[in-house]
């Protein structure tokens, strides 16, 4: 088997080098040349299928391919920053798919101790609601987020949850309902832009 003279560069990027002319005996020393170039192109993020054109390029060809190159990669750096953050707000739970204030409103569902059960309907109705009437969705935010302060709508809402697993003669749903005319829990049902407020009697 014929051997490989023992200075023939060996490298990954030999493919992208010119064949050699079988009778120009410094076909070695440009290879290597040749490849020094390869690897540093490479080395700078120059992309593989680009390098063989700027080998061959005079000066204004090479500043104009290295000005392209350079704004491809700052593109994607920026997608790989914007995929960076999107990762990061995966940890936040709900801020990735609601607004801050109804995030910080499923918040304090939780920091109540409203069941997860009633913290998910929420959650799922809010994404609704945001999605169909963003703006309507941003006032009845806000509403909620007041209301949650007042210690007796915490009650009403710590038993309006815990109804859910009460039998439908339970003589507490009469009282319970008495208590929650002034505003049940929930997105109230009025007219767009037109917000209730709670109300104590």
């Amino acid at each position: 088997m014929a051997r490989k003279p023992a200075g023939y560069p060996r490298s990954g990027h030999q493919h992208l080098l010119q064949p050699p002319d079988r009778f120009q005996d410094r076909h070695v020393p440009l290879h290597a040349i040749d490849l020094v170039k390869i690897k540093t192109l490479a080395r700078a993020g120059v992309p593989l299928a680009r390098v063989k054109q700027l080998l061959t390029a005079n000066s204004n060809e090479f500043a104009a391919a290295i000005a392209e190159i350079d704004c491809m990669l700052a593109e994607r750096a920026e997608e790989i920053r914007r995929t960076r953050e999107q990762i990061a707000e995966l940890g936040c739970g709900d801020r990735l798919f609601v607004s801050p204030d109804v995030a910080d409103y499923l918040d304090r569902l939780q920091h109540l101790g409203v069941s997860e059960r009633a913290v998910q309907m929420e959650r799922d109705i809010w994404i609704l609601l945001q999605s169909v009437a963003p703006e309507q969705a941003a006032e009845w935010a806000t509403d909620k987020l007041d209301a949650i302060s007042d210690p007796q709508f915490q009650t009403i809402y710590l038993d309006y949850d815990a109804a859910f697993d009460w039998s439908p003669d339970d003589p507490r749903l009469v009282d319970l309902a008495d208590r929650t005319r002034g505003r049940p829990p929930g997105p109230p049902e009025q007219p767009a832009g037109q917000p209730r407020h709670w109300t104590r009697n």
